[in-house]
Order: C-alpha cells, then structure tokens, then sequence
C-alpha cells in the first residue's frame, strides 16, 4: 500500500512483471493497488460522499462538482447494497455500514489489485454474500483481488489460491480446489484442531446476574426504541450466546448493562447482582459491582492505543495496584507478564505500544485489560474479530476456564458456530427483543436465523 516505503523492507514488489517502489499510499494507488484496511479510517465528520472521494474530489475549474461526487457515491453505494444516504455523515452508522463505505472508497478508485484485510468482520450474513459476489464480479472484469481472512467457508467460496501465513512467514501456497478447512487450519496453526469449541466439564451454579425490563428509547429517534422490555438472568458458570442479525440492539444492550446507555432509559429497570438490586450509572460502577466489557470496537472503546501494553491492561485495574494513590508498577509489570503469557499476546515488549500491535493481539490486550479487575460477570462483545484461528481457540479455553471457576460469561457474536459451540444457552435477539431462547443441545444454525429473521 506504500504505507511502508522503498528501503524499509527487504524483497520486490512486482506488478505485471515489473519492479515497483512506493514512497507513499498516493504512488501506490496510481499504480493501481487498493486497500480495505481492517482497522476503519474513515472520518466520523465527514459525509459518505466526501469520505468516499477525499482528496480525489471531481472538479470543474478548480470547484468541487458536488453533483457528480454524489451521483458516482450514488452509483458505487448501489453496487455493494448500501442503501443509505450519500450526504449523511459516517458517525451516524454502525461499523458493519461503515465497513461497506471503507469498500465502497476502495472501489471508486477502479483498483487493478485490491486487497481486503477482514472486509466481512463486521457485516452481516446479507451483506457477506452481496461482498463476495462483488468480489467474483471483480474477477471476471479482470481486478487481481487479495482477500485476507480468518472466515475459511469465505475464503474457500471465493478464493482460486490460497496462501498460509504463521508468524510472519509464508507457510504454504495450494489451489483451493480439493483443499479442505482442516488442511487449511492445520497449516495455519502447525497442527490439526481437534474438538475446537471443547467445552470443559463444570457446574452451573445459582443466578448472578439478572436484568428485567429494560427498555431504551433511540437518542434521536423519540418513540423508537433501541431496546424493548429486556429480561434475562445467567449463571454462575455459564456461558450464555446472545445471537441476532447487526441492528438487533445486541451491542446496545451490553453498553446500557455497563453503565453506557444506548439512549433514554424508560421506566424503572432492575439491575441484580448475586441477589441484590444495583444501579449501574458508568462504566466504573459497573467494574467495582463486578462486571466487565471487552467492547465490540476495540480500537475506539477498547484501547489507548500510543500507550504500552501493560498501561492498557492494568487500566481498569489501577486501585489493586495503588496505595495511597501511587501505583505500584513493579506489580503492574508482573501482573501484565503473566497474563500476557496466559493470552500469548505476541510482542517483543510489553512497553511497546499497542497501535503496533495485529489486531488479534490487540483484542488479547483488551481481554487482559478485563480480567485484571476479577469480574464476577463478563461481557464479551465479538470476542473473536480479527483473530486467527489459533489464537481464537485458546480464548475459547479460557472462556471454559473462566466459567469452569464461576465466573458468569455473556458472549454476543455474529458467527453463529461460535455461539453453537461455546454457549451452554442461546438468546435471540431481533429488533431490539429477545425473540427466542434455547438450551445449548436444542439450538440449530436454522432455528436461530429463523428467529432473527422475525421482525415485529
């Protein structure tokens, strides 16, 4: 992408034969290469339309023709099934929608090779499908696609070739016809995954957490509501999957039980923690009442991301490490080491900065950050996003370990064989409703879909 220039590696980078070195992103888009970053860099400000065509605005004598930005906006937001406005500003969607529009950018450059890192980490299965039948469509106009991916059925639908990557070398490259997902896996980790989602022999105890009727109306929407008449309860020692298409108020409703409401608050909810009513007004009420939230956008939610490892993970935790006010750090750095080594988070020092971090052992920093305060229930939103396969299933195990000791787990995830293979009970939600429930034997990938796909 030329976001690394010429002398800062090592090796050729050849397009059609011949030797390219980039100084800057601007000389690699010329030579026709286009980036969908994993991590969002969009402008929140800014409309669709004007993040869409930055610096690369059409103009008429030097005047921006905003007729013709929009129009072309019009026409690509068409092509990726973003039905939204040209003119309304990025901060108002939701990271799926903003996914699209990061594509959409991509696209209006008519790339000869574009790369994808993670395009679909946040978008729903509609929207998965309309991606990857662009990307086929791209293929047959002839665009080089690179599709970077720990979702292998996408990868295997799409892929003619498909090359390995672990610990940042090139382990193996095959035609993905007569490849399988186990082959594919067992290259990724250096060994073959049996019983991925193992769940560890535990007892589920009494009642820890119990919300009732909670209902949030929209910030800017009066009458709509976000939220509607919520009650559930989990366990000590369960795992609990919360299952729902993107807009179902999922994430809405671990922010508003962590002290983060999603809008207004109507009428008197009850919040109980180990039988006792409680009022959950922030973020830190909520840690010191035993509750914990590794968000779904961990870059904006999760981390301070110029701050080292250790700051990130003892952030939340910063009273176990103070006396009289002053912290501790000998114990902030034997504290983060160990369980740096638990989460294998991958660094040559825990001082490093997290922004140089991959996206998986970023989210490892953020699940460190949470444990550090000992919660009785955790809130795990997307737990595995952006992280290989590898690395997902050791948070599995330590999601059973967490349960298997008592603590209460409540897991919303979009991969609905996640939620099958870590939940011991499954809630649908729709529309801002809980819409079904089911126990862990009863639940089917076609049961849940069909009670997401009811709409009120």
């Amino acid at each position: 992408s030329g976001l690394y220039g010429a002398g800062t590696y090592s090796g050729d980078i050849l397009i059609e034969g011949k030797k390219q070195e980039f100084k800057n992103i601007r000389e690699s888009e010329e030579a026709g290469i286009a980036i969908i970053h994993q991590e969002l860099s969009l402008i929140p400000e800014m409309n669709i339309g004007e993040n869409i065509f930055i610096g690369r605005e059409p103009a008429k004598f030097g005047v921006v023709d905003w007729s013709d930005l929009y129009s072309r906006t019009r026409k690509i937001l068409d092509s990726i099934g973003l039905d939204v406005s040209s003119r309304r500003k990025v901060g108002e969607l939701g990271v799926g929608q903003q996914q699209l529009v990061e594509i959409a950018k991509a696209l209006s450059q008519n790339p000869r090779i574009l790369v994808l890192d993670e395009p679909t980490s946040a978008l729903t299965e509609a929207e998965i499908k309309i991606l990857l039948k662009l990307l086929k469509e791209l293929r047959s106009r002839g665009v080089s696609c690179i599709l970077i991916s720990h979702k292998l059925d996408e990868v295997m639908e799409v892929a003619d070739r498909i090359t390995v990557l672990r610990d940042g070398k090139t382990v193996s490259t095959f035609e993905s016809k007569g490849a399988t997902q186990g082959r594919i896996v067992a290259e990724m980790v250096g060994r073959e995954l049996k019983d991925y989602y193992s769940k560890m022999p535990r007892e589920i105890g009494e009642v820890i957490f119990a919300v009732k009727n909670l209902t949030v109306e929209h910030p800017s929407r009066p009458g709509r509501q976000v939220l509607n008449n919520i009650s559930f309860e989990v366990r000590q020692g369960e795992i609990l999957g919360i299952a729902g298409l993107m807009g179902a108020g999922r994430t809405e409703l671990l922010l508003t039980l962590f002290g983060v409401p999603a809008g207004k608050i109507i009428g008197k909810p009850e919040i109980m923690i180990g039988g006792k009513s409680v009022d959950v007004d922030s973020p830190g009420e909520a840690i010191s009442l035993g509750l914990s939230l590794l968000p779904e956008d961990r870059k904006h939610l999760g981390l301070l991301l110029n701050d080292s490892i250790t700051k990130n993970m003892t952030l939340s935790a910063l009273k176990h490490f103070s006396k009289f006010g002053i912290v501790d750090t000998s114990e902030e750095i034997v504290e983060s080491k160990a369980k740096a080594e638990t989460l294998r988070i991958k660094a040559y020092s825990l001082d490093a900065p997290v922004k140089n971090l991959s996206g998986g052992n970023q989210q490892k920093v953020v699940l460190g950050k949470c444990l550090m305060t000992n919660p009785r229930v955790l809130f795990l939103d997307e737990p595995t996003r952006g992280i290989d396969v590898g690395a997902k299933a050791e948070i599995y195990k330590l999601m059973n370990e967490m349960a298997a000791r008592g603590l209460a787990v409540v897991m919303v995830s979009s991969e609905l064989p996640e939620i099958l293979g870590m939940s011991d009970r499954v809630l649908v939600m729709s529309e801002g409703r809980l819409v079904a429930e089911f126990q862990s034997g009863q639940a089917t990938q076609e049961k849940i879909m069909a009670a997401a796909t009811t709409f009120h």
